[in-house]
């Protein structure tokens, strides 16, 4: 009895050992990496019963897949784990064995991520692995879960244009500065209209000069915008209500003015003449170039545009000094020298967000996408398509988009400034338009009121002493005496 006890603590033991040096090897295997639990939907990775497993191969690049600890993590991971959740199915993840994309060797066999998908040593591949059509020959792709393209990479110092003389302007657009200068001269007229019609800031049309003639007005008008106050002062409610009103409208339009102009010297993105390729050809002040070898290269190469052949040619008259071995070297190029990258527009991005001083112009050009990879009549090739276009719908591609492409630039490529125009300003000039119009409502009720006073004293019509007090005060045809007479009988 003691023995066979004996004899099982053994076997337990000898069990025991050998899962611990088992599970041991699988950790310490530099190909077999778990996934990161961090992240959008589930993590599938467990033991659950009843679900199948995916072998699932990836590279290593950043943002996609990194090592971080013993774990990978990034936006294929992300992605990864939310497929999983949703068509309900483990997976491994392993890297792949030649770190490469896939491409067709002189022996006819296939590398990288696409030969061992062929091979069955993975049943599917998330990466960055551009849809192309040699690789749709030999395996299925899902529907594209980014798109990308190729772009320009510059710095943005070396593509700065000189200020314009006149560059303070630039803040608002021309029309906006149209209409300012309209509500401006407006302004001042109403006030000179409305200084000579209120009786309270002018009594004695006939003996008593008006402060408020045009020039002084357009001196006022002025002196608010410079935030300053001028002679003369208003006295009337009338003017005062246009005073008023002019004066908030110079405030909120100073204070937008000086947070674009803000904007404007913090971002640069005015002073970013190359938009196009066709700007990168006819300047002579920056190299440009590719990788060596690389698909972007061909493309310029295959392409019939007549300017792409113009940067084909450029690249290849001066392939020793353009092209460059690695994403890396390139970028670190375009930092230290006047150099321009032509790649991957989606890799620009993230270059861009990354370093500050780095910008990518507005044109893409041979917009390309990645997809999932699986073989060919492969189940799963259908239903992941369905899983991505859901997660597109609902908004989680593109929060894993800005996820691991944030920017910690305050100001970088992606914020394009703009002047302000006129309908950001719609509700300000709406505002002064009330305004004028109610100070002159007001200036027409105050000599309204007085001309029922005269009109009682003088026993005539309130109508007429109303007309002759505007004909009087404008200084329009007609004889002036009466209604003077009759103002000072009533201020007798």
């Amino acid at each position: 009895m003691d023995k066979g006890l004996q004899l099982t603590i053994c076997v337990v033991i000898t069990l025991l050992l050998l899962r611990e040096s088992s599970q041991a090897g699988e950790e310490n295997d530099p190909e077999m990496l778990p996934a990161s639990t961090s992240g959008l939907g589930t993590d599938s990775r467990g033991t659950a019963e009843g679900l199948p497993t995916l072998t699932v191969t990836t590279i290593l690049e950043d943002p996609y897949a990194m090592v971080r600890g013993a774990e990978l993590e990034g936006y294929c991971m992300d992605l990864l784990r939310a497929l999983a959740g949703m068509l309900r199915f483990q997976y491994r993840v392993k890297v792949v064995g030649d770190g490469r994309y896939g491409a067709l060797s002189a022996g006819g066999n296939w590398t990288g991520m696409i030969g061992e998908v062929l091979r069955k040593e993975a049943d599917i591949a998330v990466a960055p692995l551009t849809v192309t059509s040699a690789r749709e020959e030999v395996v299925s792709f899902t529907t594209p879960f980014l798109q990308t393209g190729i772009g320009i990479l510059l710095r943005k110092d070396t593509v700065s244009q000189e200020m314009s003389f006149f560059h303070f302007l630039s803040p608002f657009s021309k029309e906006t500065w149209t209409g300012l200068l309209f509500a401006y001269l407006l302004t001042c007229f109403c006030l000179f209209l409305v200084a000579r019609l209120s009786p309270c800031e002018w009594n004695e049309p006939k003996n008593e000069e008006n402060h408020f003639t045009f020039l002084n007005s357009l001196w006022f008008g002025a002196g608010a915008l410079a935030l300053q106050g001028v002679t003369p002062r208003p006295q009337a409610l009338s003017v005062r209500v246009i005073t008023v009103v002019w004066w908030l409208f110079t405030l909120a339009l100073l204070a937008a003015y000086i947070a674009n102009f803000t904007a404007l010297l913090s971002s640069g993105s005015e002073q970013l003449p190359i938009q196009t390729f066709e700007d990168l050809v006819k300047q002579r002040n920056l190299e440009f170039g590719t990788l060596e070898g690389s698909s972007t290269f061909n493309f310029f190469k295959n392409s019939k545009n007549p300017i792409h052949q113009m940067i084909y040619e450029y690249m290849e008259k001066r392939r020793e000094h353009v092209l460059v071995k690695t994403y890396q070297e390139a970028v670190q190029r375009v930092m230290d020298s006047n150099y321009a990258f032509i790649g991957e527009s989606i890799s620009q991005d993230l270059a861009a967000a990354r370093h500050c001083n780095l910008v990518r112009a507005p044109e893409v050009i041979a917009a390309q996408g990645f997809g999932i990879a699986t073989t060919q009549a492969s189940p799963w090739t259908k239903r992941l398509s369905i899983a991505v276009l859901k997660l597109r719908e609902l908004g989680d591609l593109d929060y894993l988009r800005n996820k691991w492409w944030e920017s910690s630039c305050l100001w970088h490529s992606r914020d394009r400034w703009s002047p302000l125009e006129p309908p950001a300003l719609g509700g300000l000039f709406l505002a002064l338009g009330i305004g004028l119009a109610l100070g002159v409502l007001v200036a027409v009720a105050e000599l309204s009121n007085s001309s029922r006073h005269v009109a009682g004293h003088a026993k005539k019509s309130c109508c007429s002493v109303f007309i002759e007090e505007i004909c009087t005060r404008l200084r329009l045809k007609g004889s002036t005496r009466p209604s003077q007479e009759m103002s000072g009988k009533a201020n007798a």
